[in-house]
């Protein structure tokens, strides 16, 4: 006979052990309920009905008493499967302990029906008997009192009820029935307490709960739940609602998210993402991107508020995104586009014409006035509601005209986020496959923004594009076999690399269109312009007029009047390559309308007519030249004039400009008699704007020349600077540059630290490094050092100490060896700070063929102590071998003499021949720690050359770790 563990059990076997509940357990029915040790119970429930202790001690005694008794239970004898179908109910001694609890929980709420404690304690045991046994979870914390929705459900996922050795919900779907239709019978007595409700709620997210009740019946049990409690319970609900249509997904989670989003918007967000997400069912990428556009005007209005802190902007690029990865779901195709364009824009039209013809106030002439308007829809709190929008409706299947979003709600309310914006709506038609409208989006992109970040930002995308859509063709060519089908693939290719190369050259173009965009004043964008064109003179003509008719000469940046002198020489020297003929009665005509520009600054006017000048004079046109200046000088009737009255016009106060006289007085004297200039001289004294620079300074430095202009000069710039500081900072670095020109280098070193001193003061920290770099290859050798160190001190005043490097690379090139090696020292040092010890090893050895060790003894010490502190012995050993070869190097007789006389006259003990034959690893030991602590150095006894028996006996001191090296080993 075959034993229990070998016999089969079917579906009706299993199942006929159900439903051991239904109906309700009763002594008539199932007379193994009561005992003979269960009488005196009963009959003192009998005499005691009403007496809740009663009940509630023999239900706790029968729970113990069971409790026992499955502790000591022997092993069902069932298969392993079966166990895990039947769960908890699998031993005849459980289901026996369900039907007397049962009848004892049921017996007692005849008479307790309104009792929660006696319900809850009932549910809980009928649930552990078909959910399984509840897994319980470690908090790390406690809970927030109101969390947001968001957390809330983060929280609730991550506490969601689990269990283990549940019922089938297949072999027990009967216990499953019976214990859905205890919690009805219970919420029919108790429907307003949120626990019991909870705890009916939790069936449905049980991982077995049957699909029969788990979809339908659930849903209409949460609804039921809201509708029944009062709504400040409603959250609680809510968030396990939300759950369970997370795990459903489908239309369930989208209308039940709908539902909740109608009172709440907070969620949107994550709505927004549970519609992309594949893991509910098939994604809704419309429904998504009109959800996060209508968030992301909302936010914009400030009428949302998100929970994750995203900004308007963030939300329009989320939207963005969608659109990106789902165009053809989310957007219209090009002649739809074109369409809904036109109609909007005669939409526009209309509504501006509307407007113009509006009916104006009332006036005298009887017209009346329209108080009312059209109606309006208000919301609950009084407030008109917003107009609707087909574009915002997640529910109307229409899709988005993409170009008039992002030019309508990015382009217009972001503006430097427009190479992000145009980017997006380019590969949106490029995802499309409209590669033509793609790039007609990337070429309006481009001509419409002001910023250099997002022009390389589309400029970047459009050049990608165009990468991938050659490489693609260059795949489809190898796999294509039909000839004609090839040819038309490679003309099509070849067009694609010819376009994508011209699109390569056009980018400085393009860039500059885009600097110029932003600041349609900038003179140095337009002079690039120029140089952009190159030897294309008909072009640099047409940019030079156009500059000229563009920039506003009150807003204009610096140096806008040598846009005009450029012009001018551009057609005196014919052209730009100088091959055309030159065209002097052009250029006098472009220096003429200059003269008429109410420049920022007289000087800029000033200058004007100097360069028209000098131009007369190049081309030997003296006559015209004085004529020139006369025009220029000509004083008006009204001499009463403040040169420092902006209010003026440039031309008003031109009369009184110093730069102008100063020329003129030069012209004179170098071209006209004596007598002229006197009368110049007279002019100027007349106007009273002459100062000690004119009659003093300016004459000085021209009669004089170097040495004796040299304290003219010194005492003129101080005195200029002093006064004027950086008010004329331009006509103080002319003369500076003047003073440098014919200075001889002995002379130079002070006004070169004045001009850097100058710079640094009122100008740029960068013109002054370059006037430091300048003054070290045009002083004298003597005072070269000393300019070094000056320069590697400012240096790293304004940039630290890494930016000194170059400095010092240079030094120890030009300087002669002994400042070399002083040089090298600071060079040294400064890799030592940084942590270079490498480096600055590197930098000891290069400086070590400088230095004789009996002369410079400072050097080859602090080189010993840089080894010792941060060397290994190797590299101390290396430093003696690099010192003996250096010390044969200069061991000559002669270079012998000199280095003593040398060091006699710098008070120095030459190195005798005694302290040669010390042991350097024994003094660097000393030195390091005075042989208290243990040498510095571990010695390699293994490796050391021993010095032989008798040299050994006749030294007073012997090293048997020195190394023994060849006077004429280098």
């Amino acid at each position: 006979m075959p034993s229990v563990a070998q016999k089969t059990h079917s579906f009706e076997d299993l199942s006929s052990h159900f439903s051991l509940v239904y109906p309700i357990p009763h002594p008539k029915t199932h007379p193994e309920l009561i005992t003979l040790k269960d009488l005196n119970r009963e009959e003192d429930l009998l005499r005691n009905p009403d007496s809740f202790r009663a009940w509630w001690s023999a239900i706790q005694s029968t729970k113990d008493s069971f409790t026992a008794q499955l502790k000591v239970e022997k092993p069902i004898d069932l298969p392993e499967k079966v166990q895990e179908l039947l769960g908890p109910l699998a031993s005849p001694l459980a289901r026996r302990y369900l039907q007397r609890t049962t009848y004892l929980y049921e017996s007692a709420l005849q008479t307790f029906p309104t009792s929660f404690k006696l319900w809850k304690a009932y549910l809980e045991f009928r649930m552990s008997f078909v959910l399984g046994k509840p897994i319980i979870k470690k908090r790390a914390g406690g809970k927030k009192k109101f969390p947001e929705m968001k957390d809330a459900l983060e929280e609730e996922q991550d506490d969601l009820e689990e269990w283990d050795a549940w019922l089938d919900p297949v072999v027990g779907w009967n216990e499953w029935k019976a214990l859905i239709a205890t919690f009805e019978r219970c919420l029919m007595w108790l429907p307003n307490l949120p626990r019991i409700w909870l705890m009916y709620l939790s069936i449905f997210t049980h991982p077995k709960c049957p699909p029969a009740v788990s979809l339908t019946h659930a849903r209409q049990t949460f609804d039921r739940a809201l509708r029944t409690l009062p709504p400040s319970l409603h959250f609680r609900i809510w968030v396990r609602y939300l759950v369970w249509a997370e795990s459903k997904g489908g239309e369930t989670m989208v209308s039940t998210y709908r539902r909740y989003l109608a009172i709440d918007p907070s969620l949107s967000e994550r709505f927004s993402a549970l519609l992309l997400s594949e893991s509910i069912g098939e994604p809704r990428p419309l429904e998504a991107a009109k959800l996060l556009l209508s968030l992301a005007r909302k936010a914009a209005r400030g009428q949302y508020l998100s929970p994750e802190g995203k900004s308007p902007l963030q939300l329009l690029n989320d939207f963005t995104d969608v659109v990106e990865k789902h165009a053809e779901e989310v957007g219209m195709d090009v002649e739809d586009t074109d369409e809904s364009n036109a109609a909007i824009a005669r939409k526009e039209a209309e509504d501006e014409a509307t407007t113009q013809s509006a009916a104006e106030p009332a006036s005298v002439d009887g017209k009346l006035i329209r108080i009312a308007g059209p109606p309006v829809t208000l919301g609950p709190d009084g407030k008109p509601l917003p107009v609707y929008d087909e574009d915002e409706d997640t529910l109307s299947p229409r899709k988005l005209n993409i170009e008039q979003i992002i030019k309508k709600d990015g382009l217009e309310m972001y503006k430097d986020q427009a190479g992000r914006l145009w980017t997006g709506l380019a590969t949106y038609w490029i995802k499309r496959g409209d590669f033509d409208r793609g790039r007609e989006t990337f070429e309006k992109g481009i001509k419409n923004v002001v910023t250099q970040r997002d022009f390389n930002q589309i400029f970047e995308a459009y050049s990608e594009f165009e990468d991938s859509l050659i490489n693609a063709m260059m795949d489809g060519l190898e796999d294509e076999d039909e000839d004609d089908e090839k040819a038309e693939l490679e003309e099509e290719m070849d067009r694609r690399m010819k376009e994508f190369e011209e699109l390569t050259d056009r980018r400085p173009f393009l860039l500059n269109d885009v600097l110029i965009r932003r600041n349609p004043n900038d003179v140095q964008e337009w002079e690039k312009r120029v140089a952009l064109f190159g030897n294309d003179d008909e072009k640099v003509a047409a940019t030079y007029t156009k500059a000229i008719e563009t920039i506003n000469p009150r807003k204009a940046t610096p140096n806008f009047h040598r846009l005009y002198i450029n012009f001018a020489k551009f057609y005196e020297e014919g052209g730009a390559d100088g091959q055309a003929e030159p065209d002097l009665d052009s250029a006098r005509r472009i220096l003429e309308k200059a003269t008429k520009v109410n420049f920022k600054q007289v000087e800029d006017l000033a200058e004007i007519w100097c360069e028209w000048s000098e131009m007369e004079l190049r081309h030997e046109n003296y006559d015209e030249a004085i004529r020139v200046m006369q025009r220029g000088t000509a004083v008006p009737k009204n001499t009463k004039v403040n040169y420092h009255d902006h209010s003026l016009s440039a031309q008003a106060r031109l009369f009184k400009s110093l730069k102008l006289w100063s020329f003129y007085i030069d012209l004179e004297e170098a071209i006209d008699t004596v007598e002229a200039a006197k009368a110049v001289y007279d002019k100027i004294l007349e106007l009273r704007i002459a100062n000690a620079q004119i009659i003093v300074y300016e004459r000085g430095v021209e009669l004089f020349t170097f040495p004796i202009s040299f304290e003219i000069w010194n005492i003129y710039l101080s005195k200029f600077v002093k006064r004027y500081g950086g008010s004329k900072l331009e006509r103080a670095r002319d003369l500076f540059e003047q003073a440098l020109e014919k200075c001889p280098p002995k002379s130079c070193k002070p006004i070169f630290l004045m001009y850097a001193h100058l710079e640094e003061d009122y100008g740029l920290a960068k013109r002054a490094m370059a006037i430091y770099d300048r003054a070290t290859k045009v002083v004298e050798d003597g005072d070269k050092f000393e300019m070094f160190v000056v320069y590697i001190a400012k240096a790293t005043a304004n940039f630290g100490l890494p930016a000194t490097r170059p400095i010092y690379e240079s030094a120890i090139e030009v300087l002669p060896d002994k400042q070399t090696a002083e040089m090298c020292l600071r060079f040294a040092a400064l890799e030592r700070k940084l942590g270079e010890i490498d480096r600055a090893r590197a930098i000891y050895a290069h400086a070590s063929q400088f230095c004789d060790p009996r002369v410079n003894q400072k050097f080859w010490s602090e080189w010993n102590n840089f080894e010792i502190e941060t060397g290994s012995e190797d590299t101390f050993r290396e430093m003696l071998r690099i010192r003996r070869s250096v010390q044969a190097q200069f061991n000559t007789e002669a270079s012998y003499l000199a280095a003593q006389a040398i060091a006699a006259s710098e008070g120095n003990k030459p190195t005798s021949q005694d302290d040669e034959d010390y042991d350097p690893m024994a003094a660097a030991e000393k030195q390091a720690g005075g042989g208290a602590k243990g040498p510095a150095f571990v010695a390699a006894t293994k490796t050391a050359l021993h010095k032989p028996q008798e040299a050994q006996a006749s030294a007073p001191v012997a090293n048997t770790d020195e190394i023994q090296i060849s006077d004429e080993e280098d």
